[in-house]
């Protein structure tokens, strides 16, 4: 069947050395993706580029600054590029192919990261049938941020021969079935995907946003650090909010979503035809988010070109559901130690 690989498929590839790592923790394997994690080789950068005609090994001959080793901690800095290469490596074949994009939790730090595979022409892209190392990008655009080897800030999603996405009219159906959002159905917007709107009057805060002079955030400590010290609030006045220009915010939206068991979503990262700003940075929704009544999805917000004012209820991003290729044995939830299930306006799992 095409459509996105499943837990148990991930657990085969792993077994059969076509996903490659010296120790893949269980818990790295999700629902219909797999956490992918860094490893002590670690570059600081002249600038971002692509190695569509070389290895991206060869290429950091020349664009490396230096060589740094994430065995012990090391603190990325405030718009520094590094790149380090990652712990799995890919052998594919039988034309699977994939897509990365960042981990939930480091969107929600307003870390700007993207991966990078030998002779590849776009970043984040898997061809099919991909052989070699997997690199990622890093630059922590609002905070100072300690990371190690281990640490996990992508994940992976593969797909087996084609994407099998579901058409609006599919979807419509779906909803009618089986509510997806916890709107009334005459007021789901469905066009391309999921419309989600931004909601600015659901709670007293309606939105958290980066402070500039922070202290180092420890990606390796969970619910370790204060609210107060990297986040100021902002809470609901006359529905609307101005997006200031390079400043990074986190809102929610006013839909809860919820992704069936057998289908898998992913967030469009950015259309310009809803406005010129860049909302939610990581991608991937698992099979069961959201069960059974809904869950609302965190957006994270940021305009570089100019201030732009959104308004409650307003279009801000969509949701793609896509067929996996086989039903999950393992969904997204409590079973499995998931960080956002049920979520509000929820900042990373790093904080108090």
């Amino acid at each position: 069947m095409n459509g996105s690989l499943v837990y148990q498929d991930y657990i085969k590839l792993i077994e059969k050395n076509l996903i490659i790592s010296e120790n893949i923790a269980k818990n790295q394997i999700q629902p219909s993706s797999i956490d992918l994690s860094l490893s002590e080789e670690c570059y600081e950068i002249k600038y971002s580029f692509l190695s569509y005609n070389s290895k991206v090994r060869d290429k950091l001959k020349d664009l490396a600054i230096k060589k740094i080793n994430l065995s012990k901690e090391f603190i990325f800095r405030k718009n520094k590029t590094y790149i380090v290469r990652l712990n799995e490596s890919l052998n594919l074949k039988n034309n699977i192919f994939g897509h990365c994009n960042p981990k939930s939790s480091t969107g929600r730090l307003d870390i700007f990261c993207r991966s990078l595979v030998d002779y590849a022409e776009e970043y984040e892209k898997i061809p099919k049938n991909y052989k070699g190392e997997i690199f990622l990008e890093i630059t922590s655009r609002s905070f100072d941020v300690s990371f190690k080897k281990n640490n996990s800030l992508n994940q992976l999603r593969l797909v087996n021969k084609n994407h099998n996405y579901l058409t609006d009219k599919q979807l419509t159906n779906l909803n009618k079935k089986l509510k997806i959002s916890n709107q009334t159905r005459n007021d789901v917007k469905i066009d391309r995907g999921l419309k989600l709107s931004v909601d600015l009057t659901g709670s007293n805060i309606i939105s958290f946003v980066a402070k500039k002079q922070t202290p180092v955030l420890n990606f390796s400590k969970i619910r370790s650090h204060k609210i107060n010290d990297f986040w100021y609030t902002i809470r609901k006045k006359n529905k609307r909010l101005v997006i200031e220009k390079n400043k990074f915010y986190i809102l929610r939206s006013k839909e809860k979503v919820v992704i069936p068991s057998n289908l898998a979503g992913e967030m469009i990262p950015y259309d310009t035809g809803i406005g010129d700003f860049r909302a939610h940075y990581a991608g991937f929704f698992d099979p069961g988010f959201g069960l059974p009544k809904g869950s609302y999805a965190v957006l994270e917000v940021k305009t570089n070109e100019v201030p732009f004012l959104i308004e409650d209820g307003q279009t801000i991003a969509r949701i793609k559901y896509e067929k996996l290729n086989k039903n999950s044995n393992v969904v997204y939830g409590k079973n499995i130690k998931s960080n956002y299930q049920n979520q509000g306006l929820k900042l990373s799992k790093h904080f108090k």
